[in-house]
């Protein structure tokens, strides 16, 4: 029990599941408010958009640490990203369209933000299938590239907010910022930067010097 705690992933496991479990006290407490499908619906698509960019950030936290180890956290948080986006879908095809394909395809073509929406899920489906060792060893290259549909993914959920929310624009505003300085973090010139702020905090840290090295032992 003791090395479970010492594990890192174990507190990022339940982290992660803090959204599911604070809707289902909601749900049990009578809190989701006079319309509990919109709002468990706007909380699993919200949830969804945090985790990708929470996915989105690791990449930029490595190069800006150095810890090479928090890498092995980026599965997780990516699968729990997914797994918020089923719910969300689940809950607008089963709760909100009663399961009726022509009611969905009939949203999915006359409503914008449904059409981002639904490509944006579609797309994370492989994303999900392949994260395993075994496919990225088989993919080889191919893994990589596929990967990156995460920009678009995100982008799409991105729009998607933007185009559902119709007067107060701040959050999906202040999600669309969080993901512009993201992929900025990956051009030449944000990872230069990156790297710039890393050597600084090193010289007049010398103790992060030895935290990197930690991690990438462990």
């Amino acid at each position: 029990m003791g090395a479970m705690l010492r594990n890192p992933k174990f507190w990022i496991f339940g982290i992660c599941l803090l959204p599911l479990l604070r809707l289902i006290a909601l749900g049990i407490g009578g809190g989701l408010g006079a319309n509990p499908i919109e709002f468990i619906t706007r909380s699993t698509g919200t949830w969804t958009l945090v985790g990708l960019l929470v996915t989105l950030s690791v990449t930029p936290l490595r190069r800006l640490t150095g810890r090479a180890d928090l890498v092995r956290y980026r599965r997780m948080l990516g699968l729990f990203a997914f797994f918020y986006a089923c719910l969300h879908f689940v809950i607008y095809i089963g709760l909100d369209q009663f399961f009726d394909p022509a009611a969905i395809a009939r949203d999915i073509v006359k409503r914008p933000f449904i059409t981002a929406g639904f490509t944006a899920f579609v797309l994370l489906i492989p994303l999900a299938a392949t994260s395993t060792h075994g496919m990225m060893r088989r993919l080889g290259r191919r893994w990589q590239l596929l990967h990156r549909l995460i920009y678009l993914i995100a982008l799409l959920g991105v729009i998607h907010y933007l185009w559902l929310v119709k007067k107060d624009l701040s959050e999906p505003l202040l999600y669309g910022g969080v993901l512009a300085l993201l992929l900025a973090a990956r051009l030449p010139w944000g990872v230069g930067l990156l790297q710039s702020i890393r050597t600084r905090f090193r010289v007049t840290n010398p103790g992060i010097g030895k935290a990197e090295r930690a991690g990438k032992v462990r």
